[in-house]
């Protein structure tokens, strides 16, 4: 993974629970609509093929990463496996150790400020501040006052309407996740839905970016 090609359009997707045909349907969407980032987790039955048929189909455009990686079994697997990058919904310091000696990206879950400076202080590419959606974006504004060198991923309930507020108050990036790879599509196999809605979403961050330019958003 490309930190910072991912900070230059920092959407992660997350894929849960689908299976290779489901996965075989969604990619031509997620790749014309634009997204750079793609998270597959490893409590997804058969996540290892998954992670393979994802980095073959996006051939290089996708940065495919694990989620859910809570062992080095998973780890090893992951990696194996082909993925670019590591997220867990926690710390595991042997995980967080292996990713740091190898130079992996890795996103480890935090929530207090002790574990987020914890996650930092291992390593972490950015720590992923889960589940966001618990304090909302006010949580991010009060922990980057004291840890402005931390850099977080907002991971739960991002929203079009809460998206501008994450970001302008500290988030580095945002998940994607069920509200955008919606159940109810994939069963449909309404990719297209699923596309406009990775395309509106990077729309609006761009959009964000570039209202916010003259004022020292990055």
């Amino acid at each position: 993974m490309n930190i910072q090609r991912f900070k230059e359009l920092p959407l992660m997707g997350i894929l849960r629970g689908v299976t290779g045909d489901q996965l075989d349907a969604l990619m031509p969407a997620i790749l014309s609509s634009g997204l750079r980032t793609l998270e597959i987790t490893m409590n997804t039955k058969g996540a290892v093929e998954l992670i393979r048929k994802a980095r073959s189909l996006s051939k290089n455009r996708l940065m495919i990463g694990a989620g859910t990686v809570m062992t080095m079994k998973d780890l090893k697997q992951a990696l194996d496996a082909g993925a670019t990058f590591i997220v867990s919904p926690v710390l595991v310091k042997e995980t967080a150790k292996y990713c740091v000696r190898h130079r992996i990206p890795f996103f480890p879950g935090a929530l207090t400020p002790q574990e987020i400076y914890r996650a930092w202080e291992m390593g972490a590419s950015m720590v992923k501040i889960f589940p966001a959606s618990l304090h909302g974006p006010e949580y991010f504004r009060e922990i980057k006052a004291p840890l402005n060198e931390i850099d977080l991923l907002a991971c739960g309930g991002v929203t079009l309407q809460n998206l501008p507020d994450y970001f302008e108050s500290g988030a580095g990036a945002v998940t994607l996740g069920s509200g955008v790879f919606r159940k109810e599509w994939i069963l449909a196999r309404d990719s297209k839905k699923i596309g406009h809605c990775i395309k509106t979403f990077i729309h609006a961050y761009l959009a964000l970016r570039l209202k916010s330019s003259k004022i020292g958003f990055k």
